[in-house]
């Protein structure tokens, strides 16, 4: 097999990638919900340091793609945004991950 297809056969993990959790913010944002399950807004905002602008497009996104759900309630007359990852969340961030780690494992040196 010649270098260029070799080459071409590592990477094929990589062309392949889900662009909507490979965006950094919003993987920032799936790595925090896969960790601990669920989250409100003003907890992502503090530990992302996104605008709130950003951050509430950035989770429009996900909520879309069917990766989070939102959950918006009133606690004692507050408005609370409550954060999850879905099932769907779940299973491509684990894939993402997973072929990040054979792509760079296949990287020589």
């Amino acid at each position: 097999m010649s270098a260029a297809k070799k080459t071409s056969k590592n990477f094929q993990p990589l062309i392949d990638i889900d662009r909507i959790v490979h965006e950094p913010a919003r993987l920032m944002i799936l790595a925090y919900l896969y960790v601990v399950e669920s989250a409100d807004f003003v907890f992502l905002l503090r530990q992302t340091k996104l605008t709130k602008g950003n951050l509430s497009s950035h989770l429009s996104k996900l909520e879309e793609t069917g990766y989070i759900e939102i959950d918006k309630k009133f606690v004692k007359k507050i408005p609370k945004t409550m954060l999850s990852l879905t099932k769907d969340g779940r299973k491509a961030f684990h894939e993402y991950n997973q072929r990040m780690k054979k792509i760079f494992k296949q990287l020589p040196g």
